[in-house]
């Protein structure tokens, strides 16, 4: 079992998923770049299940908590009826250098990920009798959580629905949607200007460049910020006539508790006994259970606030 560190992945992940897919070896990352988990599910599924291998990206908040947190909230509801899940998001905690870059490549790659999507979609065999959604949602306010919901552009909501396509626990009809929990108003709609600010400067070559100068890879938090960090994932699931409110919480989310998540899959996938899979598989397929529990005793909270 191999577990890497090393990107962007779409720069420089390749050539280890093509060696663990040809070899038979488990592969973990912490990629959170939609691009580079559909061009390695286009290219290197099909022989990793040949071979056995289990290729388990966004190991790390991407997208751990919100993957695992999804069928913990599915595991409190109705079997065999549609279920639909909604995560809130929030956390105060600063990113890395490294995140940063990512974030830059990525919205300078829009083109090609869509590109990259749209081939997967090709190659993905269709699913049939069941449907499972992640649709993107439209800003609103929550009544339930009592927060502002923007949707948040990441991959977290691509892995909860590849989740729900594997796993019949998720019901014959399931849809999630991810979000950013703001309380108050203006800061919703500064946090929207400011995505949609750098998504914008990210386009030209000479200003992403100066906004990757800002912070470079390997620059992050000193220690004092990151043991006053946290986050919280809330999540509010319905059907069958039962609402339920869970929540995964924990340290901060970019170091310490990413950390957690990596080493426990490794762990996990290396030496817990779980269900055959093979090629490319999310967390709560390849782990699922097993992997909470390894969390749980390593200080992450998964639990139920509620029933309805």
């Amino acid at each position: 079992m191999v577990a890497t560190t090393v990107g962007p992945y779409i720069r420089y992940g390749e050539q280890l998923v093509s060696a663990c897919a040809d070899t038979g070896a488990d592969y973990l990352d912490l990629t959170g770049e939609p691009e580079f988990v559909d061009l390695m599910y286009v290219r290197h599924d099909a022989r990793a299940r040949e071979t056995g291998a289990r290729l388990v990206h966004a190991c790390g908040f991407d997208s751990v908590p919100h993957d695992l947190g999804a069928l913990f909230t599915v595991r409190q509801l109705p079997e065999g009826v549609p279920l639909r899940v909604d995560g809130f998001v929030t956390a105060d905690a600063t990113f890395s250098g490294g995140t940063f870059a990512s974030a830059l490549g990525q919205f300078a790659r829009g083109p090609q990920m869509l590109a990259a999507a749209r081939e997967r979609r090709r190659h993905e065999p269709r699913l049939l009798g069941r449907r499972a959604l992640a649709p993107t949602g439209t800003p609103r306010f929550a009544k339930e959580i009592g927060a502002w919901a923007l949707p948040l552009p990441t991959i977290d909501p691509q892995i909860v629905r590849r989740s729900a396509k594997a796993l019949e626990a998720y019901g014959p009809d399931f849809r999630y949607r991810h979000y950013a929990a703001v309380r108050h108003l203006p800061v919703a709609v500064g946090g929207v200007a400011a995505v949609g600010a750098l998504f914008a400067a990210a386009q030209v070559p000479p200003v992403r460049r100066w906004l990757a100068d800002r912070i470079e890879p390997g620059e992050g938090p000193d220690a004092e910020k990151r043991a006053r960090s946290w986050f919280r994932v809330r999540f509010v699931g319905e059907g069958g006539g039962r609402r339920v409110f869970t929540e995964v919480s924990g340290g901060d989310p970019g170091y310490g508790e990413t950390a957690k998540m990596f080493a426990e899959s490794a762990l996990c996938l290396a030496l817990d006994d779980l269900p055959p899979t093979a090629g490319q598989v999310t967390t709560a397929v390849a782990m699922g259970e097993a992997l909470t529990e390894r969390l749980g005793a390593a200080g992450i909270r998964f639990r139920v606030a509620a029933h309805a």
